[in-house]
C-alpha cells in the first residue's frame, strides 16, 4: 500500500466518523444548552437534571437518523472492500 492510498483511506475514515457522530453531538450540545438555560432561569442547580432529556434526545436522533448513518457506513465499507484488490503490496 502506498502512502497516497493510506492517506486517502484515513481521510475518508475520519470524514465518515465526523459525519456519523455530528448529529449526536449537535443534539447533545443543543439539549444541554437549553437545559442549562432553563436551570439558570429557574435557579434549579441539580446536576443530574440534564441527563434524562439528553438521553431521550440522543435516542430520538439515533432512531430518526439511522438510515443516514447506516447508508454512510455501508458506502464507506463497500468502497474499502472494492479497493482491496487494487491496493499494491
Amino acid at each position: 500500500m502506498n502512502l497516497e492510498t493510506a492517506i486517502e483511506l484515513f481521510r475518508q475514515a475520519v470524514f465518515n466518523a465526523l459525519a456519523l457522530v455530528s448529529p449526536i453531538l449537535i443534539t447533545t450540545i443543543v439539549v444541554g444548552l437549553a437545559i442549562s438555560l432553563i436551570q439558570a432561569v429557574t435557579s434549579i442547580q441539580e446536576q443530574t437534571l440534564s441527563f434524562a432529556p439528553k438521553l431521550f434526545a440522543v435516542g430520538l436522533v439515533l432512531v430518526l437518523s439511522s438510515g443516514f448513518l447506516m447508508t454512510t457506513l455501508m458506502e464507506f465499507t463497500v468502497n474499502v472492500y472494492q479497493r482491496i484488490p487494487t491496493i499494491p503490496f
